[in-house]
């Protein structure tokens, strides 16, 4: 599909872990925008990885081809001579979808239709509202280019990279937090991670699917280490085997369980990146001592 300018399109181009998506619609039917910590990850030039074209439509209940995923009252996944389709509705909406995206078999192109009688008439619309941009991502990032973390992202006022992994609840935002005031220091998202390797490194890029904490940052840096969040009675670091972190790491991450290919590769690539990043169990008070401790253990001090 081509993306074709004419003077009355509308275009925004979003980069996330140096992937751009370009969505262009007809600015005389249909107003587009993003909202949020979104804004941030918009810009002005690049050569797109995605095209995607949006438009209105009336959009029925029936989908064509093979249902390859179903998350239940969110969004569905199917597939039909090669395409993929991702059917999205609300229990609040009744049956009828209000969007449905499909996509090329490598997700290079797209078109995203929207159903105009769920939207406020006349207010710009997020084509790519959650979840379709995180589903996007993860499709692209599981073709050979990387992998996406459930965790918190920071880089320190000496440049150096560090994940905190866990589900919800571990602290992945509390620990956001009490880094946040430090000079120097940018959180790149305290809730979802990008990690590619590029030049032989491991980088790591924020996102902007942000925790509770609305962190989020389009900066990215070289990943020094890895830590897993526990709860405990005091801030200790536990060195883990690179089998153990390999597993802890796949646990906390998105392969797209609908290709087994892409499911492999994503599996395969997380364990790479524990084999190459030092890998810790962190048990921790969650108080601004933890901050201090990690400093210390990094610079080869010791914790106090």
């Amino acid at each position: 599909m081509e993306l074709r300018n004419n003077d009355a399109d509308q275009k925004f181009l979003l980069k996330v872990a140096n992937l751009t998506v370009a969505v262009v619609c007809d600015g005389r039917e249909l107003k587009i925008g993003v909202k949020g910590e979104k804004q941030k990850f918009i810009v002005h030039k690049g050569v797109p990885d995605v095209k995607i074209r949006a438009a209105w439509g009336q959009l029925s209940e029936s989908m064509m081809g093979f249902k390859l995923f179903d998350a239940g009252s969110v969004w569905q996944l199917y597939q039909d001579n090669g395409s993929y389709f991702f059917r999205f509705h609300s229990l609040a909406f009744g049956a009828r979808p209000y969007s449905i995206a499909r996509f090329n078999q490598n997700f290079s192109e797209g078109q995203i239709l929207l159903h105009p009688d769920f939207f406020e008439p006349g207010q710009a619309v997020d084509p790519l509202s959650s979840p379709l941009d995180e589903l996007l991502y993860g499709a692209l990032l599981a073709r050979g280019r990387g992998a996406e973390i459930h965790g918190c992202g920071l880089i320190d006022a000496h440049g150096n990279g560090y994940l905190f992994v866990g589900k919800s609840g571990a602290g992945k935002t509390t620990m956001a937090r009490l880094w946040q005031d430090l000079p120097g220091t940018t959180i790149l998202s305290d809730d979802r991670i990008i990690l590619r390797k590029l030049e032989g490194k491991i980088w790591m890029y924020g996102t902007p699917w942000h925790g509770d904490g609305g962190m989020a940052s389009p900066d990215l840096a070289s990943l020094e280490r890895i830590y897993f969040l526990e709860k405990g009675p005091q801030n200790e670091l536990v060195p883990m085997t690179k089998a153990e972190g390999a597993l802890m790491l796949s646990a906390c991450s998105f392969p797209p369980f609908y290709n087994r290919e892409a499911m492999e590769f994503t599996l395969g690539f997380v364990g790479e990146v524990a084999g190459e990043i030092p890998c810790f169990e962190l048990r921790v008070v969650p108080d601004g001592r933890v901050v201090q401790f990690i400093l210390d253990q990094v610079s080869g001090g010791r914790a106090t």
